[in-house]
């Protein structure tokens, strides 16, 4: 241990004298190298003291919170044009939430910023994954990012998928209707309000139809099934017949949606459509009567009046032949036909 201690103290000194000896030998490259290179800590230093002016703050909570945010990352961000004080905060809010932002597979800051770049709502997006997360709903960063790039509002989506909502069929807003209105086959109109229960569908929520679909396609079942009904009285006894009649079909199917229920909320007797069709009807037929029955009026008229002139022109024969009787008994006399008793 002592002769250790010896050599390294020998070994010591033997390099301060060559390091000495290497001054007295050159003493201005040397103290050339020895500026640069405190120009170039002083220059690292100006910079990390600058940055950390900057983005110490957002640096320090970040690392008070475990989120993985380095101070070399959030320069960088400056650089690309990326606001820090988005990624940042959402950063720590899936850390927070014991969401996983590893690096590799995780929301990274890089993910973050991707989407950021993307124009797309970044505290939007880990919002929804975090009531998601809260839910026990299974969503992805990437299925998130890509319905928020979608136009779509996730956060929205998720809450409707946690909470249904209910949607007026018809819409008034949409459509200017408050009601819909269907005839049965004995020709009694009913005017129904529905309200539909949905909860949004995340796995199809992409390219899925949206509310308007479900609005016509809830619309279109309520009146068939009414026309499809014997009587109006059968509906306004059991309106739930028609809504299960309804749900049945499958109407969510290639839409944003899930449908829980349909309910019928109001049902109206309007007019009797049957009745007055057939009332219209019997109109129809009495001016078609009345028209053949005036057309053949009109014919009697017009075989009267030819047969009147066929009684004109027989009485005037007649009185042609009356005219020449004359002359032919005269024409008997002169020719001795004829003699006087």
């Amino acid at each position: 241990m002592f002769n250790l201690a010896i050599d390294q103290i020998t070994s010591k000194a033997l390099g301060f004298a060559q390091v000495r000896e290497l001054q007295d030998a050159s003493p201005e490259p040397f103290n050339m190298l020895i500026w640069a290179l405190v120009a170039f800590i002083g220059l690292i230093v100006f910079v990390l003291g600058i940055a950390f002016m900057v983005y110490g703050k957002l640096w320090f909570q970040a690392f008070m919170s475990s989120a993985d945010v380095s101070l070399s990352s959030l320069v960088c961000m400056g650089f690309r044009k990326v606001r820090p004080t988005v990624i940042v905060p959402a950063k720590i809010m899936a850390a927070q939430a014991q969401l996983d932002i590893s690096r590799k597979n995780g929301i990274s800051t890089n993910r973050l910023e991707a989407h950021y770049l993307a124009d797309g709502d970044v505290l939007r997006v880990i919002n929804a994954i975090i009531a998601a997360h809260r839910a026990g709903i299974d969503l992805s960063f990437d299925r998130a990012a890509a319905i928020d790039l979608a136009g779509r509002d996730v956060l929205d989506a998720v809450k409707t998928s946690v909470y249904p909502k209910v949607i007026d069929c018809p819409d008034p807003q949409r459509s200017g209707k408050n009601v819909l209105s269907a005839i049965s086959k004995d020709g009694v109109e009913l005017r129904i309000r529905a309200r539909v229960t949905v909860r949004t569908n995340l796995e199809q929520l992409i390219g899925g139809a949206t509310e308007e679909t479900i609005i016509a396609r809830v619309g279109e079942s309520i009146i068939s099934s009414i026309g499809s009904s014997d009587k109006h009285q059968d509906v306004l006894a059991n309106p739930d017949r028609i809504s299960k009649a309804v749900l049945e079909r499958g109407l969510d199917a290639h839409t944003a949606f899930e449908i829980v229920s349909i309910d019928i909320a109001d049902v109206d007797v309007g007019e009797n459509i049957g009745a007055r069709l057939q009332a219209d009807q019997a109109e129809a037929d009495t001016r078609v009567a009345r028209a053949n029955a005036e057309k053949r009026r009109a014919e009697a008229i017009a075989m009267e009046q030819e047969m009147k002139a066929d009684v004109a022109a027989k009485q005037a024969a007649l009185v042609k032949a009356e005219a020449e009787v004359p002359n032919a008994m005269a024409e008997a006399f002169r020719a001795g036909n004829m003699h006087s008793s």
